[in-house]
Order: C-alpha cells, then sequence, then structure tokens
C-alpha cells in the first residue's frame, strides 16, 4: 500500500488483528515518495479467503481543503482497479460540537464529474436508536467556545417531537455548555435526518464580564414567600416556594454567525410482548415451604422491551381455615 499525501496530513496504520495474521511493519509511506520508486515495505501476504484491516487517520494542520491518495502496488504494478481517494477539510471555527455520536451509515460522497472535485463531510448527526412510544429518550453532546476573548450566545430551533436543554444559553471564552436532546413521541414514527439549526452571536454584556454569571434558559431562582394563609398553633407563618427563570443578562449582538446545523434520527415503536402463562395456580404447599413456578416473556416488537415487576400491596392474602367435619348430635 502506497499512501501519495502532500501535505502530510494522512496516515495509514494497520490494525491489531492484520499484525496478527500478517508479518508486517509500519506501513504509514513518506508523501515525497516518488510514484516511479517503489515504496518501503508496502507487501502484505493475504491468503486466500482472508481480510486485511487498515486506518486511515486524518490531522489537518491547515483551514483548508486536503486531499490524498491510497493505491495498492500488486507486484511490481500499481493496481488501477484499487485507489482510494482521500479528502477532509480542517476546520477552525469559535464554537464546535464535540462528543457527537458519528453516523455509521455509509455516506456517498457528492462528485463533480467536470471538475472532478470530491467534496469533503462536515455532518453533525445524533442517532437515537430504538426508543419506545412514549418514553423519553436522551442524547448528550458538548459546546465548545475556543476563542480566549469572545463570549458567544446560542439558541437551537427544531420540530417536535425533539428538544434541546438548554435551548438558550451563553457560552463564556474557553467554556463549555453541554446539551441535552430529548425525544418523545406518542406514536411510531421515523426519523431520517431531521434538521435541527443552531444560531451562534458573538455578544458583548454591559458590565464586566467577570461580573456576569454563567446562564442559560434551565436556570431556575427558588423563593420562598409569605402568605396570609396561618396553620392553627404554628408560631410561624406559612411560607409557599416560588420557583422563576432567571432572566437572561442583558448584551448586545456584536457579530452574527452562520446557522451550524445538527441532524437527529430515531426509531420509534410500541413496545409489544406476550406471555405464555397469565395466571399461576400453585399446589397445595406445607407451611414454611417453597414452591416454584415458572413462565416466559416474549418480546414481540421491535424497540428493546423494559420491565420491572411490583407486587400490588392493596391485595392481602386470603386465608383458608381448615376444614372440619360437622359433629353429629
Amino acid at each position: 500500500l502506497h499512501l501519495e499525501d502532500e501535505q502530510g496530513v494522512f496516515f495509514l496504520k494497520t490494525r491489531q488483528s492484520t499484525l496478527e495474521r500478517f508479518y508486517t511493519e509500519n506501513v504509514e509511506e513518506d508523501s515525497s515518495e516518488n510514484e516511479s520508486k517503489t515504496p518501503k515495505k508496502p507487501f502484505l501476504l493475504l491468503h486466500c479467503g482472508q481480510t486485511a484491516a487498515f486506518d486511515v487517520t486524518f490531522k489537518p494542520t491547515l483551514a483548508q481543503r486536503l486531499e490524498g491518495k491510497i493505491r495498492v502496488l500488486v507486484g511490481d504494478v500499481y493496481s488501477n482497479k484499487t485507489e482510494i481517494e482521500l479528502v477532509g477539510e480542517g476546520h477552525k471555527d469559535s464554537v464546535t460540537f464535540e462528543d457527537i455520536e458519528e453516523d455509521v451509515e455509509e455516506r456517498t460522497a457528492e462528485i463533480s464529474l467536470k471538475e472532478d472535485i470530491i467534496a469533503a463531510f462536515r455532518v453533525n448527526h445524533i442517532e437515537f436508536g430504538d426508543c419506545p412510544v412514549g418514553k423519553r429518550c436522551y442524547r448528550t453532546f458538548t459546546m465548545i467556545n475556543h476563542s480566549t476573548t469572545k463570549v458567544m450566545r446560542f439558541e437551537w430551533e427544531t420540530d417536535a417531537p425533539f428538544e434541546f436543554s438548554p435551548r438558550v444559553g451563553h457560552i463564556h471564552p474557553r467554556c463549555d455548555k453541554v446539551i441535552t436532546v430529548i425525544l418523545k413521541s406518542d406514536v411510531p414514527a421515523t426519523f431520517s435526518r431531521q434538521l435541527a439549526t443552531c444560531q451562534v452571536d458573538r455578544i458583548q454584556y454591559d458590565q464586566p464580564r467577570r461580573k456576569v454569571p454563567d446562564w442559560d434558559d434551565t436556570l431556575h431562582l427558588v423563593t420562598w414567600v409569605d402568605t396570609d394563609s396561618k396553620e392553627p398553633e404554628a408560631p410561624w407563618p406559612v411560607k409557599d416556594m416560588v420557583v422563576e427563570a432567571v432572566p437572561e443578562p442583558t448584551h448586545t449582538v456584536v457579530e452574527s454567525r452562520q446557522e451550524d446545523e445538527m441532524y437527529l434520527s430515531a426509531f420509534v415503536s410500541d413496545i409489544r410482548f406476550k406471555m405464555d402463562m397469565v395466571v399461576i395456580q400453585f399446589k397445595d404447599t406445607f407451611p414454611y415451604y417453597e414452591r416454584m413456578a415458572t413462565f416466559t416473556m416474549h418480546n414481540t416488537g421491535k424497540v428493546p422491551l423494559e420491565y420491572f415487576w411490583e407486587e400490588d400491596a392493596h391485595k392481602k392474602p386470603v386465608e383458608h381455615k381448615p376444614y372440619s367435619r360437622p359433629q353429629m348430635r
């Protein structure tokens, strides 16, 4: 395998399973190798029916589009049938999304036949997987402000049944905020890459930043207020708890950025199951002895079945008095 990379940002290495099967060293190649020269240590022995796995990593040093290529040398001739194009785009944003569940589905690159350009992907995708109807499902990710001096304000917009929490908030310089995405659907549905947008603006406070605490719309202030009603024989008045949302700090929008995108996918289905037995009739059992019965539950739905058993505390065991033959008089 020959890695062609002028910028030195792509790296090709064998996996552990491959190293156990084949005698080879690191197959990472110098990008300055001439195509006419035979690459150093490129050969692997692949027996019939065996497979070899490799990891290709991209580590950009500049905020630009970068290209590379992996070519296969079979014997002393490059194979024209096997050529892997490598395309990556380094970007440097003030606010990034981290710790996102990656989309593992195959992606089809956008190819322009006229210019022969393969576009690099920048897709943020959260996969909820299988979710039961009526149950809240949660996924989280982190928004990071990489700036050293700028305060960023974000605001998420999406359609039901998805919800972001916090939906609106501020991120101070060199700080981050964990965002929770909530899904609760009351009907079966399939969501494929539903779009959610986030408007991120650079803001400036009306007072020194060190005096402004962190804020988002999940913050609430709890106070206790006196009421006119009094409990009999109570030496103090009755107080009511009042919960109020913390108001957003006053600020001015200095710069508006382009909206960032997040894609949401999920499969929501009913929970279905069946049991091979509804009533369990135990045979007569001596006091303080145990008798065991078993039954089987089957998950007939398309989503995982979560369940727990709960005893009915209101039902008391029925006492059976011993039968006695009436005496004859």
